[in-house]
């Protein structure tokens, strides 16, 4: 089935072009092209697109007006900003409503590469409702705790853009969205980044302060609306585990690029569990009794009974924000890894075997079942001895 697209941009030369620079992909690709944002909003009233890219400064409706009414009227479409301008008040209106930001000049590859990962989107959820859910996110609830010493960093007459990056650093939902706007054009960086201190560095600390705390890219996890879902355990799971994956990276003598995104996979692993917990409060209630009353690993009743698991939403949610390739598939895959093609070494084998062994650092208890490892997949990789090597390492700290 084709991918639909529909292109906004009030130069009519533009338009022209990317029409002949993509006429080759119409086999793929049914695309529409409008000068306006009211004539967007027309076309998307008559025929169902799946990604709108538009320009950000056009006359009457601007790119950021157009996907704030996009978000609400159609909240399953990909929402990218393709755009050459700078002025930074009028980018930061588009944080919330774009998904991701592309520079202008952008050449094919990188047009064609980020519509390709938008396809492939649609076999990673197949509910609709569940899509339209994901895509209307765009920002992910953090600790109180750490909500609040952001908070108070930033409104500091000396606030340490060192200290704001090290405690976002160790917050799953800051550290996302923080990765998104860095990894995406937005404020002009446009590279792969996965450290959330050097994201920090690179946006500043005044571009910071507006972000968080006029337009308030974090929030704070609402208690009331928790159902089941221990967050404290979570986060410290969560961070245990890109401890446990960076030392492994580091003992099998990865690369320091290998090395940083296997943190970072780890830090944000389960970051679907976050979207379910917050968006579907009741639902998880029901999948954390059922793994508890049954002795099911979260996942598999989370598959039971929402028929998705945490991984391919959190997967579904990154994609969506441009983080890197190599991240979002440790998130997609890390219970199951023979699901990745081809198989080989890399942030995904990291991020399983680090999940599996905080697993069984700890003391069995009653409620679900611990992750498993899966062992037919690390023989494969002739790592099948690996595991108790790993787990030495790991538990030395």
């Amino acid at each position: 089935m084709k991918i639909k697209l529909l292109f906004v941009d009030d130069e009519p030369n533009l338009l022209q072009g990317l029409q002949r620079m993509l006429r080759g992909m119409r086999q793929d690709w049914d695309m529409a092209f409008a000068d306006s944002g009211a004539e967007a909003l027309e076309i998307l009233a008559r025929r169902p697109m799946d990604v709108v890219v538009t320009d950000m400064r056009m006359p009457g409706m601007d790119g950021a007006q157009l996907l704030a009414e996009v978000q609400a009227r159609y909240p399953h479409v990909v929402r990218i900003i393709l755009s050459g301008q700078s002025d930074r008040s009028m980018i930061i209106k588009t944080v919330k409503p774009a998904h991701q930001f592309l520079a202008k000049p952008c050449d094919d590859a990188t047009l064609k590469a980020t519509i390709e990962r938008a396809r492939l989107l649609r076999g990673m959820l197949e509910d609709d409702s569940l899509r339209r859910l994901v895509s209307r996110i765009d920002t992910l609830p953090s600790l109180p705790s750490l909500y609040l010493e952001v908070m108070e960093e930033l409104q500091k007459e000396d606030a340490s853009i060192k200290r704001i990056g090290e405690i976002i650093a160790r917050d799953i939902g800051m550290t996302a969205k923080i990765l998104q706007l860095v990894n995406s054009a937005f404020f002009g960086f446009c590279r792969h980044v996965s450290s959330p201190a050097q994201a920090a560095e690179l946006l500043g600390l005044e571009t910071l302060k507006v972000l968080v705390l006029s337009v308030q890219i974090f929030s704070r996890f609402d208690r009331a609306r928790l159902s089941g879902l221990d967050v404290h355990r979570l986060w410290t799971h969560s961070l245990a585990v890109a401890n446990f994956a960076r030392t492994i990276a580091v003992k099998e003598r990865r690369g320091e690029a290998q090395v940083n995104d296997s943190f970072m996979a780890g830090v944000l692993h389960d970051v679907g569990k976050l979207v379910m917990a917050a968006n579907l409060a009741e639902a998880y209630g029901e999948v954390m009794e059922t793994a508890r009353e049954q002795g099911l690993t979260v996942w598999e009743a989370e598959r039971r009974v929402l028929q998705v698991t945490h991984a391919e939403m959190g997967a579904y949610l990154l994609t969506l924000w441009g983080l890197p390739h190599d991240i979002v598939q440790a998130v997609a895959f890390h219970h199951e890894p023979a699901r990745q093609q081809p198989q080989e070494f890399n942030c995904l084998t990291v991020v399983h075997a680090a999940n599996h062994l905080e697993h069984q650092s700890h003391e069995p208890k009653a409620g679900p079942a611990p992750s498993p490892v899966d062992l037919e997949y690390l023989t494969t990789l002739n790592l099948g001895d690996r595991l108790d090597r790993w787990e030495w390492f790991c538990q030395a700290g």
